[in-house]
């Protein structure tokens, strides 16, 4: 079934309905086949799109640029020292500006808040990139993924494991209680999330038939999981956090051990990535000890992250082209 999701912002998936998920997942799926059989329909000819990044990017950076590429969108990359926003300007200031150049206006960035100012005076679809509350095109990559791999988001067994009050835990328990799943936070009795969030998703599990668990056992948590999913013990901007996080996120780490603990042979494993997974960045030569998952699972079978973030591009293009395209 088709939706009229024309003009519509997409801050986070609070804000739209299990039918409306299902559609921007579908579609992604059409114009991910539409790509890789060369079909390309520049639905979003003669647009062009902001792209607001106060926090650096891969994934949604080349996501957004390869798919308005894709769909005949000129994207234009305004870095945190390219333009004025908060600082000699206010953000509904710079809304006000860049709505009247372009078509559409991707942010990423650091307070919630921001984007929403954004969306209020901007008077153009405004897309969530990234912020400390939530991440909403990751959730429908992520989606995407599993729908690949199962055939089905409905009573998904989902279960994050680690931080489970970052912007990643918040929204995938947003989008998995509202697509009927089995969803599962996984994490320290200090990193659980927000109350009144669980109390949202917990009205939002009554009408999809969710269930909402919230555990600091592991053994419980993960037992007969579909999907395992975690991510960066410190987000950005938690730098000063990272041995605090250690000492008490090391018995969360994604490692063998934890994924036989599903007991299912079938069970996948994703992460929203960047990841560290070996000894090869800077950060994770500096806290050894630093590593969410072990290199075992990130490079075996069961990993589809970079199909996953792969999927980043295929639904970011959903997004734009269901709001903003022909």
């Amino acid at each position: 079934m088709a939706f009229n999701l024309k003009g519509r912002h997409l801050l986070t998936l609070r804000d739209y309905s299990p039918q409306e998920i299902g559609f921007l997942i579908d579609l992604s799926a059409k114009l991910k086949a539409d790509k890789y059989a060369g079909v390309f329909s520049r639905n979003l000819e003669n647009k062009n799109v902001a792209l607001i990044f106060e926090k650096p990017s891969t994934r949604t950076r080349c996501a957004f640029v390869v798919a308005c590429v894709d769909e005949g969108a000129h994207p234009e990359y305004l870095g945190k020292g390219d333009i004025q926003l908060g600082k000699k300007e206010s953000v509904a200031d710079t809304a006000r500006v860049l709505g009247r150049m372009f078509d559409g206006i991707q942010f990423r960035g650091f307070k919630h808040e921001t984007v929403q100012t954004l969306a209020e005076y901007a008077g153009v679809p405004v897309w969530n990139g990234l912020t400390d509350l939530y991440h909403p095109t990751q959730i429908l990559a992520d989606f995407l993924t599993i729908k690949e791999n199962f055939g089905h988001l409905k009573d998904i067994t989902f279960a994050y494991v680690g931080d489970g009050r970052n912007n990643m835990a918040n929204s995938l328990m947003v989008g998995g209680t509202k697509m009927g799943m089995d969803f599962r936070i996984v994490s320290p009795q200090s990193l659980f999330p927000d109350k009144k969030l669980v109390q949202s998703c917990e009205e939002f599990a009554e009408a999809s038939g969710a269930k909402i668990t919230i555990t600091d056992s592991v053994e419980k948590g993960v037992l007969g999981a579909d999907v395992i999913y975690t991510d960066v013990w410190a987000s950005m901007g938690e730098e000063s956090e990272i041995p605090n996080r250690i000492a008490i996120l090391k018995p969360y780490q994604i490692n063998e051990s934890l994924m036989l603990k599903t007991q299912k042979s079938e069970s996948i494993y994703l992460h929203c990535l960047p990841s560290f997974h070996d000894m090869k960045t800077e950060v994770a030569k500096q806290f050894p000890d630093i590593m969410e998952t072990s290199d075992a699972v990130f490079e075996g079978p069961q990993s589809k992250v970079f199909d996953q973030a792969e999927n980043r591009m295929h639904t970011i293009k959903a997004v734009m082209v269901a709001t903003l395209g022909k």
